[in-house]
């Protein structure tokens, strides 16, 4: 807005600029102009002095003349004609002796924006390509691309495009990089500027000259090319080897971008380019420049997707600093989260405890949330830093934790009880939305455990009227039903009045609506009430692994030098943003190729679990022959979250319970049950168990402690085959490992007919000894079978069978390796 009093301060400056006086003194005339900007840049509206400042442009003075045209360049859209009168001072001026004075005019004939001028700016933009100073030539190439701007639906010069091709060879290299932003932006409809061969060789070889922001625009561009030959890809990738290690962070990223490029079927070289800027990485985490630090902080989270080692030993470096920002000390959390180990556990721990008293309460509710998501793999150490920090009595941190552990105990149903135990007498300290929500839904789960659960709900549900949270309320509907289905004499009366009053009073809809669900779901009876409420939950043995599948590079390459990664700066398991774990749904990747359920269907039964070892091991070879045939892939993507692997699960389950086991064949649905003999795989880490079976793309999910009875594991992958008519293009195929210990009855029974046969005909003692020995044999060797069920959607037997070998290739190592 104007400044009061700003048409009198006008009129001066008209007066001033009027004065022969003033006009006759350089000096003098130029602080007049200077006072003009001045008033400009405050906001005062000096449009009304155009014509008096269009006399003042014809002058030698270079600093007047910047003045006039930062005037002129603001004011020329509201007086174009006026502005007309301009452009014969700035003709003149390109044919100027001094090079400054000539790229002075050049520039800002062509920021003046105006396409009744565009005639008048193309001869002297014309002559700038061809004039012997670098900064003319400098401006003129970016003058044609202004110039393609305010006419984008103009003609494209031919002429002017070669002559700007033909500039890339200029000896200067800022013109060399010019000339490559003109011809991007001219040739934008046309996919940008044409790189071949010589081009590329060229820019190549000039990249050293160029600035760093040359550099990176040199590089990004380059990334269009692609290599002839194997030789040629090689040589380029030599070039390129001094700037992936540069100590400008900005060059090091693309040329890393490059390489990920041009080595899209060279895994082992891009995984090598990762080890080799992870120096640079980490310097770049250190800068002083706290832009910088986080932008690097969310491209090493990007590299840690492939490879979650990369830097582990360095876990130190991403400790936080007091001064450090909440965004950046969040962002190192989330990358501490992902190195956590055995051997660094202890540390991290300890350190993330620390930040849990910070006093910014974003960051604390952060660190809580950290430990929530390691304690999934270490829940003992964990939840005895949850547990203690419960006793500080603090609002926001008894809110996090609570949250955390209804998250916890979720994923990991094995920490109930602990967390059962802590939680008396913690709702006194717990006054936020989210909080509250955490504490009912932990008090209707596990009430059975929690002995001062319906007081604590009686608590809630009389101060139900002045409750001002809609999510607090249908919480509270919900764990006061669940507990009266395992407490009825305690919560019957507090039941009753919370159902009257939210049926009878309350405004809410969505809670009424709730309300009168349970009500009318109570009065069909009691069970059906908990087959709704209580219905299947994850096996406790069962525990989720941290962190997330290893995606291949190429997943993730495009992004890498960009703003995705930064976009992506969230917390997506910040437990104070989601409501119950019941009401989070997944956001699976979408699949053309595959459906969003295992459709209703017959389990046909291809080979049942009393079937002989020997039998295995020919199914096995007749895959692998098979698959010789048929090229087999496997791959994790796109990515199966543990409750959508359940759901899919217990849904087949649940459809075979039905149909009383009943083999039936249909063409989109296929189970299978295999016994594979791996004596050691039971005693096997799950850490190494995971790395193995991620070598084959094969990701593993939950899994059961070592020495553990009965033994489970669960793991997914989808099969990509060669297309044809008669088979899918992918196949997702779910698969769970048991072993039980236990010896089979078939197989006893099948002893037992032997031992007869052997009396009839052979002595009695001799045969004895020898059928205690084979007994006692397959016992052993039935005892050792490791169970495998698998599940495919749609049916592809090629690929079963072919998984099938992969699988058992892989137990058999694992089993080797640990004998």
């Amino acid at each position: 807005m104007p400044y009061l009093g700003s048409e009198d301060m006008v009129k001066e400056l008209r007066r001033a600029l009027s004065n022969p006086n003033v006009q006759s003194d350089q000096l003098r005339y130029r602080n007049t102009i200077l006072k003009v900007i001045r008033a400009m840049s405050q906001g005062v509206d000096v449009s009304g002095l155009f014509s008096e400042i269009v006399k003042a442009c014809a002058t030698v003075d270079i600093v007047q003349k910047k003045l006039v045209y930062v005037f002129l360049c603001s004011y020329a859209a509201l007086n174009p004609e006026l502005s007309l009168l301009v452009i014969n001072t700035l003709r003149k001026d390109c044919q100027d002796p001094n090079p400054m004075v000539r790229s002075l005019a050049l520039r800002n004939m062509t920021n003046l924006r105006l396409s009744s001028l565009v005639e008048y700016v193309e001869q002297p933009l014309t002559a700038g390509l061809r004039d012997r100073a670098a900064c003319v030539r400098r401006v003129a190439v970016l003058g044609w691309a202004k110039l393609h701007n305010l006419q984008p639906n103009s003609e494209i010069d031919a002429t002017v495009v070669n002559e700007l091709y033909s500039l890339l060879r200029d000896p200067d290299p800022v013109v060399m990089v010019n000339c490559l932003r003109a011809l991007e932006e001219i040739l934008k409809e046309e996919g940008g500027v044409a790189i071949n061969k010589p081009i590329a060789h060229h820019l190549l070889n000039r990249l050293k000259e160029c600035d760093v922001w040359g550099q990176c625009e040199v590089l990004r561009i380059l990334e269009r090319y692609r290599p002839q030959s194997d030789d040629e890809l090689f040589d380029i990738l030599s070039l390129l080897d001094t700037s992936l290690v540069s100590q400008h962070p900005p060059v090091m990223a693309a040329t890393l971008s490059l390489f990920l490029s041009l080595c899209s079927a060279l895994p082992a070289v891009s995984l090598s380019a990762l080890e080799r800027v992870r120096a640079p990485l980490l310097a770049a985490c250190g800068s002083t420049s706290r832009e910088l630090r986080f932008t690097a902080l969310c491209h090493i989270q990007l590299l840690l997707r492939s490879v979650p080692g990369l830097m582990g030993a360095h876990y130190k470096r991403f400790f936080c600093g007091y001064a450090e920002p909440a965004y950046i000390k969040q962002r190192k959390m989330q990358v501490l989260v992902e190195l956590v180990n055995d051997e660094n556990v202890a540390m991290l721990l300890d350190e993330l405890k620390g930040y849990c008293t910070d006093v910014n309460t974003d960051t604390a509710q952060a660190a809580i949330s950290a430990i929530g998501r390691i304690g999934r793999s270490y829940s003992d150490q964990c939840l005895q830093i949850l547990t203690g920090l419960l006793g500080l009595k603090q609002e926001h941190i008894t809110s996090a934790v609570v949250q955390t552990m209804r998250d916890l105990v979720w994923v990991c149903p094995q920490c109930s009880d602990t967390v059962c135990l802590a939680l008396e007498g913690c709702e006194e300290n717990l006054q936020d939305t989210q909080g509250r929500q955490a504490l009912l839904w932990l008090l209707g789960v596990y009430g059975e455990r929690i002995s001062s659960a319906p007081y604590v709900l009686e608590v809630f549900i009389d101060g139900v009227r002045s409750e001002t949270s809609l999510e607090v309320k249908m919480e509270l509907l919900t764990a006061t039903l669940r507990l009266f289905l395992c407490r009825p004499a305690e919560t019957q009366d507090m039941l009753g009045r919370l159902l009257h009053y939210c049926i009878e009073e309350e405004t809410d809809m969505c809670v009424r609506d709730q309300a009168l669900l349970y009500y009318h779901l109570l009065h069909c009876g009691i069970e059906e009430t908990r087959k709704v409420l209580q219905g299947r939950r994850s096996d406790p043995s069962l525990g989720v692994l941290i962190g997330r599948p290893v995606e291949p590079i190429s997943q993730w390459a495009h992004s890498f030098n960009t703003l995705e990664p930064l976009r992506q700066g969230t917390v997506t398991t910040d437990s104070s943003n989601k409501g119950s774990p019941e009401h989070v749904t997944s956001d699976p990747k979408p699949n053309s190729d595959l459906s969003d359920d295992l459709k209703p269907c017959q389990i046909e039964t291809v080979q049942t679990a009393s079937d002989s070892a020997s039998l295995c091991t020919e199914y096995s070879t007749d895959a692998l022959s098979s698959s010789a045939v048929a090229p087999l892939s496997l791959s994790l993507s796109p990515a199966l979250s543990p409750e959508e692997f359940e759901r899919l699960w217990l849904q087949r389950q649940s459809l075979h319970a039905e149909q009383g086991g009943e083999e039936k064949e249909d063409g989109d649905y296929l189970c299978t049950e295999e016994c594979v003999q791996c004596p050691t795989i039971p005693h096997c880490s799950p850490q190494n168990l995971q790395a193995a079976l991620q070598l084959v793309n094969i990701q593993t999910l939950a899994f059961t402690p070592p020495h553990t009875l009965p033994w489970r594991v669960y793991l997914y992958t989808h099969t990509h085959s060669s297309c044809s008519a008669s088979k899918p293009p992918s196949t997702l195929i779910l698969g769970e490992l048991l072993y039980t210990g236990e010896p089979k009855e078939d197989c006893s029974k099948m002893v037992m007919e032997g031992s007869h046969e052997q009396l009839t005909t052979e002595g009695e003692e001799a045969a004895v000894d020898r059928l205690r020995g084979r007994e006692s044999a397959r016992q052993q060797s039935q005892t050792e079978d490791v169970k495998v069920t698998l599940k495919q959607q749609p049916r592809d037997d090629k690929a079963l069978k072919g998984f099938l070998s992969v699988l058992t290739t892989v137990l058999h190592t694992l089993s080797t390796e640990t004998t």
